[in-house]
């Protein structure tokens, strides 16, 4: 063959894990939508763009929130298992975070 199919990674989250994400992704999502209603309703640019900033803020949180998880566990747990490999994989994901 000339391609082989690789499966998408997966992760067992706990329910605290799995609960405190969705909640931070349910209000950016309501951040996003009020910034939606703002411009529906004329508001003035700098109220849109504080808002738009607090999205940002808020997104960037929700990623601290998951790198640590996975650093925590995924990362750690690889490394143990001596496939190390998964820093290669680490550093490339913090380099796109980081663009």
């Amino acid at each position: 063959m000339c391609c082989e199919y690789t499966p998408p990674k997966t992760k067992e989250r706990s329910n605290n894990e799995l609960s405190a994400l969705i909640n931070r992704l349910n209000r950016i999502e309501g951040q996003i939508r009020g910034i939606k209603k703002m411009l529906e309703n004329n508001a003035y640019c700098t109220d849109i763009l504080t808002q738009s900033s607090a999205v940002s803020a808020a997104i960037n949180s929700f990623n601290k929130e998951l790198l640590a998880n996975h650093i925590r566990t995924c990362v750690a747990n690889d490394i143990r298992a001596g496939k190390d490999d998964v820093i290669d994989e680490l550093v490339v994901t913090l380099q796109r975070l980081m663009k």
